[in-house]
């Protein structure tokens, strides 16, 4: 495999670093640096610049506003847009839901939903997991019942992430309980505004707001939401896992916050001397830059097989597994690297404000590294990577199942 790229290629690349310096506000990308959180109208107003760029769906077809680009130009925009620490693409319309449109919808729903999905009409979540049904998807309970031109949805989907700026979910529902778990699941486009659907928020250990609960009474869907047919609803949910759990492995994320670590790492003083210097912390970062280089590799060869007409399988469990585990390293990395700093946070450090620690003293002095605010908080939010979009433990079923034939 040949892994440079084409002088066409590095054009591109030129292309889309000219357009992140024009577009990107440093503002923006510095909040996404110090891993501060991002407000909904922040995730909106890079959406729009990317759509009008023609860059929001850069995997869709150019039938369906895509941009027509091949899977290495779609590797180097997600590299670049990473290490310039643009905004992460809020995945659920644009990454999930569109492919799974595009491959199973009909005509008319393509037609309708697509371009809303582009131009921020509709703001989609994910209405997956449950309380009993997490890595075990096909245990959902949720119950969808035909009645005429509707079904009656009733139920309950948890960890639902951004569900309080949505007003769409798709959903896996129960269509049929007496079939085999996997055989009896349809995916189902719920309006959120309808009656009978509740949100309630959950608070993680940084006091944020990014996860809730969904609670489903009686709500009616119109049969022609339904995605695919009817009890095949576990084809539409193991095709979007595929992009999501590659879209988990953030190479580029993983690669921008190395640089970081190492930053750091280079500027801190631990007893006198750069902590870079002290042999248990370089060897850590040595092994997770080993890790990751191997896993860029491997990237590369998913998506040299993609560009020849494959589709993801059980090469994206194994990126999601790697890509987890490095990044969850490398935010320990951070925390440990920021020492007693890191943790006295408070959760106004988070949306850009004082850093101010547990005495009530202010820690905006020289002394203290400005990602002491986010080290602490950074680290205890990505222990869930390893968890969703199916635990690394089910990954690893996945791998040996479908490669090993175990």
């Amino acid at each position: 495999m040949d892994m440079s790229f084409t002088p066409e290629e590095l054009a591109f690349r030129d292309e889309v670093r000219r357009f992140l310096a024009d577009n990107l506000a440093p503002q923006l990308a510095e909040k996404v640096a110090m891993a501060d959180h991002l407000d909904k109208a922040e995730m909106e107003q890079w959406h729009a610049a990317l759509n009008a760029r023609g860059w929001l769906a850069n995997h869709w077809p150019e039938a369906w506003g895509g941009p027509g680009w091949s899977a290495v130009q779609k590797y180097i925009f997600e590299h670049e847009c990473a290490l310039a620490h643009a905004p992460r693409i809020v995945p659920f319309g644009v990454n999930m839901l569109g492919p799974v449109l595009i491959k199973y919808g009909t005509e008319a729903q393509k037609a309708k939903w697509l371009p809303r999905i582009l131009n921020g009409d509709d703001w989609w979540c994910q209405g997956y997991s449950e309380p009993g049904a997490g890595s075990d998807l096909a245990s959902v309970k949720t119950s969808a019942v035909r009645d005429g031109d509707h079904y009656v949805v009733n139920g309950q989907k948890t960890w639902t992430t951004l569900g309080q700026h949505a007003n769409m979910i798709f959903c896996l529902v129960r269509t049929d309980p007496a079939a085999k778990k996997q055989s009896g699941i349809s995916f189902l486009l719920v309006d959120m505004t309808s009656p009978g659907v509740e949100i309630r928020p959950i608070i993680t250990l940084d006091g944020a707001h990014e996860v809730n609960e969904v609670f489903f009474t009686d709500v009616r869907v119109p049969v022609e939401n339904l995605v695919g047919d009817e009890n095949r609803g576990w084809d539409c949910a193991k095709y979007l896992l595929t992009y999501e759990r590659t879209n988990i492995a953030g190479v580029g994320f993983s690669v921008a916050a190395l640089e970081r670590v190492k930053a750091v790492a280079a500027r801190v003083r631990r007893n006198g001397r750069p902590l870079a210097s002290d042999p248990l912390f370089a060897a850590r970062l040595a092994r997770v830059e080993i890790d990751l280089e191997n896993m860029k590799t491997t990237n590369l060869r998913v998506i040299a097989a993609v560009a020849g007409g494959g589709v993801p399988g059980a090469e994206s469990s194994m990126l999601k597994i790697r890509g987890t585990v490095i990044r969850q390293e490398l935010t320990a990395l951070m925390r440990r690297a920021m020492g007693p700093h890191a943790r006295p946070f408070v959760s106004d450090a988070l949306d850009g404000g004082p850093f101010i620690g547990q005495d009530g003293a202010s820690r905006d002095g020289p002394a203290v590294p400005p990602e002491a605010a986010t080290a602490a908080s950074s680290y205890f939010n990505n222990r869930k990577l390893s968890i969703f979009g199916g635990s690394n433990e089910i990954q690893r079923n996945i791998i040996s199942k479908m490669i090993l034939g175990l």
